[in-house]
């Protein structure tokens, strides 16, 4: 294998990704769902699959994709033969936001901290770094230093997240510019009655919040205002880090997703207001359900 491939890195950082997420055996892995949260294209996840698979960590089954082949927390990472130590850019992104959460980590901490516990390199902790900068949840002091924002841990701003989100995505549904995308709802449909219908119980938790915010952003899309699209992506990929850290309450899922398929109904009547009042109730509902006890 080349040494500038990328199938090791990946194979690790999927590694991580399944033991930061508390994954079990025989969770599924969707390989556009890993492609979308490595950022890169589906041939190197394949790639790394079957090396996964070699190792006994996944399994494939014909055509449903690969499978966990054990519990997340009985696989060791293990280096590739002549292979440097991977970027894994995605797996520490995960692990500092997991040590945040689980108090690990102070608010306030040094570069030089975070390149001792993570065993990096200037270089690739300040990638890293920036790119949580960007999504708001740690800021920049003078010097060398990083400050946690409440983002990850207060209740407060957890709920005061739904309550945004609650608002800008019913007042983007009543913009003169929103229009229905067929295709998109038709998308929709198809994935909300699959997981109403039996993908609650079997889907992994990464594929149930890809599915509930894919729905959310394709309605927020129909809008044509980027402003109000690129507000909610910025505040899922906060919702992302601390959902991935609650314990899935799947008995909920059966009535969120037939909410969901009750908005397109909606819509697809031509009541737009009347969809635009239910997703507002939808999603604060759900912020009261799911605000972490933090």
């Amino acid at each position: 294998m080349a040494r500038n491939s990328l199938s090791p890195q990946i194979s690790t950082s999927i590694i991580e990704f399944v033991k930061s997420n508390g994954m079990r055996k025989g969770e599924h892995l969707p390989l556009q769902m890993l492609a979308d949260t490595f950022r890169v294209s589906r041939a190197p996840i394949m790639s790394a699959l079957r090396k996964l698979e070699e190792r006994g960590i996944v399994r494939a089954e014909p055509n449903r994709g690969y499978f966990l082949g054990m519990d997340g927390n009985e696989i060791e990472v293990v280096k590739a033969e002549g292979d440097e130590r991977p970027d894994g850019d995605e797996a520490v992104y995960f692990k500092i936001a997991e040590d945040r959460l689980s108090g690990v980590l102070p608010e306030r901490v040094s570069e030089n901290e975070l390149m001792r516990i993570y065993d990096l390199p200037r270089t690739k902790l300040l990638k890293v770094l920036h790119r949580i900068a960007d999504e708001g949840w740690i800021e920049r002091l003078p010097g060398n230093g990083w400050s946690f924002r409440q983002t990850l841990t207060s209740r407060q701003s957890y709920e005061a997240g739904y309550v945004f989100r609650a608002v800008i995505e019913q007042q983007a549904m009543l913009l003169p510019t929103f229009e229905p995308d067929e295709e998109g709802f038709r998308k929709a449909r198809e994935t909300q009655t699959a997981l109403r219908d039996g993908g609650y119980e079997t889907w992994s938790r990464a594929e149930i919040f890809k599915a509930n915010n894919d729905f959310h952003e394709m309605l927020v899309a129909c809008s044509k205002n980027e402003f109000f699209l690129d507000s909610l992506k910025r505040i899922n990929r906060l919702r992302r880090l601390v959902e991935y850290h609650i314990t899935i309450d799947r008995s909920r899922l059966p009535r969120q997703t037939a909410e969901h398929l009750h908005i397109l109904d909606l819509l697809e009547s031509d009541r737009r207001t009347d969809a635009a009042a239910f997703l507002y109730t939808h999603i604060m509902g759900a912020g009261r359900i799911k605000a972490p006890k933090v």
